[in-house]
């Protein structure tokens, strides 16, 4: 099946079955009282969205799991093997050379091997949404407990990844691959649980999260595609026609949250994106908005500890410092994601222009 197309179908079967679902999940969701508990620490006008229903995130997950099963299932039945296509359908059964074979079977590992691993994170931010709503606990699982699950899911995933390649190769922009070896593990735990907890910072506002990933998926559709990994292309289309989806039910107002099962996903989900491409430093560009997240929480907790008392940001995350600052939600959202998708395309030139000749 022609890459195009596989993508543009994924992305309107990920569309409406997320659109679609909305129907279904969230009545039922309003039916099991799985509303959302907002903060006493957060802007006090976010009170009013007490009792939204959470784990929303099931919406785009289903989307983007099916969508992107489905159309690789087509195109295995019309003979095609898309998830290991290093030069397109066509081009790989006639360039049959043990190079094409053992970048087409790396592909595929690095592209299940993410989405088990984003599903993974699902799965904990799951647990912490269940733990919040039906256990009546505002915090869901402990720090402790949140931070040991991650660590044996970001083992098993760099596990695979390593021993896939034990040089653990990465590519730099006009440097070409880099081994970074036994650094691998110190630089792949340092990158999933910043990226993973940034994009769940990411989700305070209506829209904002769904949006922000949407413009990222935009960007690894093209970076995939110039790295060969016609897998992650596929598997971000699907994933940006599933957060449309989401979003008609998550824009201001929002009718449903995505809650932790959703943004965890999201994050392992990017992570994994990164990670097939061979270039884990991309997120710096591509989540751009994720590190501003990540950046200006620790910042403003550091500054905090050291001075006393005093702060950087009238609230952290960065989203917050805006809002109180007057800030409308939509305009958050608006300028976030436009902020994102620059990023993006930069860091689609750069992998464009810095692959080696």
């Amino acid at each position: 099946m022609n890459i195009i197309i596989a993508c543009i179908t994924a992305a309107i079967v990920a569309f409406g079955i997320s659109f679609g679902l909305g129907y279904v999940v969230i009545p039922f969701l309003h039916k099991l009282k799985f509303g959302q508990t907002i903060l006493d620490i957060g802007p006090k006008w976010h009170k009013k969205k007490q009792g939204t229903p959470t784990m929303g995130g099931i919406l785009f997950i289903a989307g983007t799991l099916i969508a992107f099963v489905l159309v690789v299932v087509i195109d295995k039945l019309r003979g095609g093997d898309i998830i290991g296509s290093v030069l397109g359908s066509q081009q790989s059964s006639q360039l049959l050379s043990d190079v094409i074979s053992a970048q087409a079977a790396s592909n595929k590992i690095k592209v299940w091997g993410g989405l088990i691993m984003a599903l993974g994170f699902a799965f904990i931010g799951f647990l912490d949404d269940y733990i919040k709503v039906v256990k009546k606990r505002n915090l869901g699982l402990t720090i402790i407990q949140k931070t040991a699950l991650q660590i044996v899911l970001m083992v098993g995933y760099l596990l695979t990844l390593f021993i896939n390649d034990p040089t653990g190769a990465t590519f730099i922009p006009f440097v070409g691959m880099v081994e970074t070896k036994y650094f691998f593990w110190i630089i792949g735990f340092a990158v999933i649980y910043a990226t993973t907890n940034a994009v769940n910072f990411t989700d305070g506002v209506d829209g904002l999260c769904g949006s922000v990933t949407f413009t990222a998926a935009l960007s690894f559709i093209a970076i995939a595609g110039l790295r060969s990994c016609f897998g992650v292309s596929l598997m971000a289309s699907a994933l940006a026609g599933a957060l449309i989806g989401y979003l008609i039910w998550n824009w201001y107002p929002a009718k449903v949250m995505m809650g932790d099962l959703g943004s965890m996903f999201l994050g392992g989900l990017v992570v994994a994106f990164a990670y097939a491409v061979d270039c884990p430093i991309i997120i710096l560009l591509v989540g751009i908005i994720y590190v501003a997240e990540f950046g200006s929480d620790v910042l403003q907790i550091g500054y905090f500890k050291l001075t006393h008392g005093k702060r950087i940001f009238k609230m952290a995350p960065i989203h917050h410092h805006f809002e109180m600052c007057g800030w409308k939600e939509v305009k958050i959202v608006k300028i976030f994601s436009v902020v994102n998708l620059i990023g993006g395309i930069i860091a689609i030139l750069l992998v464009h222009f810095g692959a080696p000749k």
